[in-house]
């Protein structure tokens, strides 16, 4: 891969959404590896107006049309989560490399349908969970390795759920309803998850409680109030498979208190994880900030992340991560490395949010 990767984008807004905040300026910030080319929406003046907007050269009468292209390598994948078996599938049909949004399937089954795809066609399929390439992230999953906190004892995770609060915006709308596959659970915890084991291992075993304790949810811009068709609470007791146990507990919208907490408890140290952004307090998202002690400490005292964990965007707050992930792909395709979250890597994340809902369904504790 000498030139740049070709980019098309399904699913791209003129002037706001996920697609537009993130991965156009993630794109743009690794102009050496990838070029935009082309946008597809869900109707011909939609990707014309954006690609006017944009400066994209190639506005696609259908996302079929992108995906057939001679001009586009690379597809990325950023509509609502129904959708993404169907554009996933096609584009590794035609022979192209995608980046998927997470969650890459509309549940387990759908996950394991694209993975097996994409090594049938020997492809790359890389899915947007993009915590895992958070500078702090990786930081912190640096120490842990080196021995900061000793024999890891225990942790702990509380979040915030944004969108499944007392209101939502209405391009969000579709996520109150679990059928299709954007919840609590998938998206925020999701991501959370894959943060989590990527810095302490997988989850072995689950005891959840998933609860909707909202019954309606006002839309923002009409003030419409809708039923509330998933649950908005989420209460875990995992173990690790290093055998230490997990606390993870997800509150939707945004709670007063604590918004996002993740703290490790070793042997020799603690860390403890926070936002630095307490309007977006998402893991996958927010700046954080990382501080620790270890033993003969009082307290905690901020930890200085070396400047070689990041890689520009710092102030993208969008962006940075996606970027981070974009990365890493570039250096996939370029060397024949496995470095992105791939497919495999989403299935393996689908199967753990599998195991939770089961847990809370029968009451009883499940093998992730």
């Amino acid at each position: 891969m000498d030139q740049p990767l070709r980019v098309g984008i399904v699913g791209l807004g003129a002037e706001r959404g996920w697609a537009t905040a993130a991965h156009i300026p993630a794109l743009h910030a690794l102009s050496d590896d990838f070029e935009i080319v082309g946008v597809a929406n869900s109707t011909y003046e939609s990707a014309l107006k954006t690609a006017r907007a944009l400066n994209i050269p190639i506005p696609f009468k259908t996302a079929s049309e992108l995906i057939r292209s001679n001009e586009i390598d690379l597809v990325t994948i950023t509509v609502k989560v129904p959708y993404h078996r169907e554009l996933v599938s096609e584009a590794l049909n035609a022979g192209k490399s995608v980046y998927c949004e997470w969650p890459l399937g509309n549940g387990l089954a759908e996950a394991v349908e694209l993975a097996r795809l994409a090594h049938d066609r020997k492809l790359l399929g890389v899915v947007g969970t993009q915590a895992i390439a958070s500078p702090e992230v990786r930081y912190v999953q640096k120490i842990v390795a080196d021995g900061y906190v000793g024999e890891v004892l225990s942790a702990t995770y509380i979040g915030a759920g944004l969108t499944w609060g007392d209101d939502v915006p209405r391009g969000d709308v579709y996520a109150m309803d679990s059928k299709n596959g954007a919840t609590l659970l998938s998206v925020i915890g999701g991501h959370a998850l894959s943060a989590v084991q990527s810095v302490l291992g997988r989850i072995e075993e689950v005891g959840a409680v998933l609860s909707q304790r909202r019954q309606t949810v006002r839309v923002i811009e009409t003030g419409e109030m809708i039923p509330m068709k998933t649950p908005d609470q989420l209460v875990l007791d995992a173990v690790l498979e290093s055998a230490a146990p997990l606390s993870f507990q997800l509150r939707g919208g945004l709670p007063r208190g604590t918004r996002l907490l993740w703290e490790i408890n070793g042997t020799e140290g603690d860390l403890r994880i926070t936002a630095q952004a307490e309007q977006i307090p998402v893991i996958n998202i927010s700046p954080l900030r990382v501080e620790g002690g270890r033993r003969g400490e009082d307290g905690f005292r901020e930890l200085e992340i070396p400047s070689s964990f990041y890689f520009g965007l710092e102030d993208a707050v969008a962006a940075r991560n996606v970027a981070g992930v974009y990365r890493l792909m570039a250096h996939d395709l370029r060397h024949g490395t496995r470095t992105a979250p791939s497919f495999d890597d989403a299935v393996a994340l689908h199967k753990t949010l599998s195991a939770i809902e089961e847990s809370a369904e029968i009451g009883k504790r499940v093998r992730a």
